[in-house]
Order: C-alpha cells, then sequence, then structure tokens
C-alpha cells in the first residue's frame, strides 16, 4: 500500500472494513459518505449485514471470513489504498483473516473503531473475539478510538473521567504499540473531550451540540482521520481536522427529521 499521502494523478484511496447499515447512518454507508465528502475516494469491504435503523439494531449476521478477506485482498491488489478504517469485525475468524491479509500487504495507515455496542445495546462483537482484535489487529494500526464504555472493556476497569481518559490511552497506547484516542462524548457537561496519545497526551475539546442526531459519529470521526492521514495530515492534525468535520456534520444534522430514533449526522455540511 501507499504512505499516508496523496498519490499523483489520483484521489487518496481509503479502504472502509465494516458492517452495513441499512438505514444509511452508521457502519460502510456514514464510511463511504464521509470519505467522498471530504475529497477521498471511498473503497468499501463489507463484514456483516446488520437490521437496523434510527431505532436501534435487531439483527447481525456476518459475512463468511474468507469472502470479507477476499474482498480487501481485491481491493488491497488493484487499488493501493492510502488508508484503511476498521469498524465492526464481529467473529474471531473475521479479525485474524482481516490481519492475515493486511499483514501480506503491509498494514499502511490504519485506523480502527472498535465497535462493541450498539447504542441499542446490541452486541457487535463476540466477547472471545475482542482479545483477537486487540492482539491481531491494534499492532497493525496507526490509531485505535475507543469511546468510554469501549476504553474501559479494554482495560478492565472504569473510564468515567477526563484524567482517567488521560492514562488509558497512555495504557492503550503502550500495551498495543499504537496511538490511541479515547473518546469522551458519554461524559456529563456542556463540553467534549477526546484525549490522544501517540507518546504524549494532548486534549481536544470542543463546545457539545444538544441533538438527538448523533448515529454513526464513531463511524464518521474514524474515516473522517482515516481520509486526512491519506491526505498526508500528521496524525495530531487529522484528528483535529476530523472531529472539526464530525462537528460539522452534527450541527449540520441538529434540526433535520430522518427516522424516528437517533438520526444521522449529515455528511456534506458544506452543502447543507
Amino acid at each position: 500500500m501507499n504512505a499516508c499521502n496523496e498519490s499523483a494523478g489520483r484521489p487518496p484511496v481509503v479502504l472502509a472494513i465494516a458492517g452495513s447499515d441499512p438505514s444509511g447512518g452508521a457502519g460502510i454507508q456514514a464510511d463511504t459518505k464521509t470519505v467522498s465528502a471530504l475529497g477521498g475516494y471511498a473503497a468499501a469491504a463489507v463484514t456483516a449485514v446488520t437490521v437496523q435503523n434510527t431505532r436501534g439494531v435487531t439483527a447481525v449476521e456476518y459475512l463468511p471470513a474468507g469472502l470479507v478477506a477476499a474482498q480487501v485482498e481485491a481491493v488491497l491488489d488493484d487499488l493501493r489504498p492510502d488508508a484503511i478504517k476498521i469498524g465492526m469485525t464481529g467473529t474471531v475468524a473475521i479479525v485474524r483473516a482481516v490481519a492475515d491479509t493486511l499483514r501480506g500487504y503491509g498494514s499502511g495507515c490504519v485506523v480502527l473503531d472498535p465497535v462493541a455496542v450498539s447504542t441499542s445495546g446490541k452486541a457487535l462483537i463476540e466477547e472471545e473475539a475482542v482479545a483477537a482484535l486487540c492482539d491481531e489487529l491494534f499492532p497493525l494500526c496507526r490509531l485505535i478510538t475507543p469511546n468510554l464504555h469501549e476504553a474501559a472493556r479494554l482495560l478492565g476497569r472504569p473510564v468515567t473521567t477526563i484524567e482517567e481518559m488521560d492514562r488509558a490511552a497512555e495504557e492503550l497506547t503502550r500495551r498495543y504499540g499504537c496511538a490511541c484516542l479515547v473518546k469522551g462524548g458519554h461524559l456529563a457537561g456542556d463540553r467534549m473531550t477526546d484525549v490522544l496519545y501517540d507518546g504524549g497526551a494532548v486534549r481536544f475539546d470542543s463546545e457539545r451540540i444538544v441533538t438527538g442526531n448523533l448515529h454513526g459519529t464513531g463511524c464518521t470521526l474514524s474515516s473522517a482521520i482515516a481520509t486526512q492521514l491519506a491526505f498526508g495530515l500528521p496524525l495530531r492534525e487529522a484528528v483535529a481536522a476530523g472531529k472539526d468535520y464530525m462537528n460539522r456534520a452534527i450541527a449540520a444534522a441538529r434540526d433535520m427529521h430522518i427516522g424516528s430514533g437517533n438520526g444521522p449526522l449529515w455528511h456534506f455540511p458544506d452543502r447543507h
């Protein structure tokens, strides 16, 4: 694969490896919208088919691991992506198949959102697959982006304050050899703080946007960061730019009415 920058004669290619959301707000659909909105070329490898809408996830069917790996290999072999975003993996077999395929091609710039549970409480990864995710995929990543619940699950302890986020991000980075962005969206308060550790800690603070339309925020942020890395931005700048895009997408969707539950972002805020 290419390094984390734009190749001559084409837009940067970003491969999203994730599950499908038929309502279009999260998963592969959010990933491809995000990459496209930011000027990249979006490719996609589907790991699972979900039955969901803005009210929640009711069913998940994981694809055969070999079929997932074949999709990834087809893109890597031909399109040579500049960055990869990994979302929902689901099973030990899929985790290992993706990891083996990435090792065979060189991992490049990989951003992984360790999707574990949907907002509605539906498990999106098998329990035994969490350990495989840590052992097989995290070491191949440039960045992982757990939210508070996912960070707590990875560490085996609660993460409930900004100071605990600082320690969690550093510990996960040192444990797995990749930078870690712990997302603080579930903390109470008028401000939103995420913590990045990449050998040093930096906090990203912004005003909380009050809205009921937050479906797909994790997918959107990780895809936005991957796209910025594909354009050649250094990690901290890519995170800052990714967060700025996500905040604009949230703000643009504040008054939208799509679905009757937790509505999606508007991924094209510049056309709002």
